[in-house]
């Protein structure tokens, strides 16, 4: 499959892409820099917003501000601002620890998980943020987690998918749009280590899965029953998410990352950290929208 490089950027570590259609652009994090790039693939362009401490992943609102996951907890981002107007902090006695990748559900709430810098297992969450009465309410729905990474909701709803990387697994739950509770937890799949390290996932319309490997160059898509049916290969060996976009959510784009990377692979991996885009032949859907901003 041809994979082209759409954005040379070589970020630190490349997160989070989400497809903002209103505009035409790319949206996605690089975490240790704490920047958001809004990148244009029709002309170029590139809008940087500045997050002031690193952002694990957005969220995109449905009156055009974001919402973000940063080190400290959730922040919120108004439309025609170019500031984060406000942080909902979680887990700050843990100072070591910052948030990782989110995704907003079929009803509009963010969730987004925690984890330790060095990776200390069983030390992430994973929370649920809304507004009730104005209020931004947070809630920790899973603990007991080493890497809090991809999510994603199936075409209809009823079934979250989440990446706990260090169980080389993707799992899959029962979950209820109305009050955003999950149940029954499953393996969806399971990933040896020879294969790389489960990262960020994305579904497609028809309901397949995509995850990273992170540390293989590779992303996979995995059907509705579990089965592998299509794997794409990267120049760059740091893949880390995905998501669809362009004007059908035909093109997939993905994201890389090259902070553990010697002189030697960075020699051989020059846009490593960089984003690119290919197209599949299954194409995605529009992102949900946090409605509360």
């Amino acid at each position: 499959m041809n994979v082209e490089l759409a954005q040379d950027a070589r970020a630190t570590i490349g997160e989070g892409p989400l497809w903002d259609q209103r505009g035409g652009r790319l949206n996605w994090v690089d975490i240790r820099a704490g920047v958001v790039h809004r990148f244009s693939p029709r002309d170029g362009s590139d809008l940087i917003l500045d997050a002031g401490q690193p952002v694990g992943s957005l969220g995109l609102g449905a009156g055009g501000g974001l919402v973000l996951a940063v080190r400290d907890g959730f922040a919120m981002v108004h439309v025609g601002s170019e500031r984060v107007d406000r942080i909902i902090q979680v887990e700050m006695q843990a100072t070591n620890r910052r948030m990782n990748d989110g995704r907003c559900d079929p009803a509009g709430r963010f969730w987004a998980g925690t984890m330790d810098w060095d990776h200390a297992p069983h030390a992430g969450s994973l929370y649920r943020l809304e507004v009730t009465d104005g209020e931004p309410q947070v809630t920790r729905v899973l603990g007991d987690l080493t890497i809090s990474n991809g999510i994603d909701w199936s075409p209809n709803g009823q079934i979250m998918y989440f990446v706990d990387s260090a169980t080389q697994r993707i799992d899959m739950f029962d979950f209820d749009v109305a009050s955003g509770s999950l149940a029954n937890r499953r393996v969806f799949v399971s990933i040896s280590p020879r294969e790389g390290l489960p990262d960020g996932l994305v579904v497609d319309g028809d309901g397949g899965v995509w995850v990273a490997l992170f540390g293989a160059g590779r992303m996979r898509r995995y059907g509705p029953q579990g089965g592998l049916d299509l794997e794409i290969s990267l120049p760059v060996s740091l893949v880390t998410s995905a998501a669809f976009g362009g004007p059908e959510f035909a093109d997939l784009y993905i994201t890389s990352a090259r902070h553990r990377l010697d002189a030697a692979q960075l020699e051989s991996q020059p846009h490593a950290g960089s984003l690119f885009v290919c197209r599949p032949g299954p194409t995605g859907r529009p992102a949900h929208l946090f409605p509360w901003i």
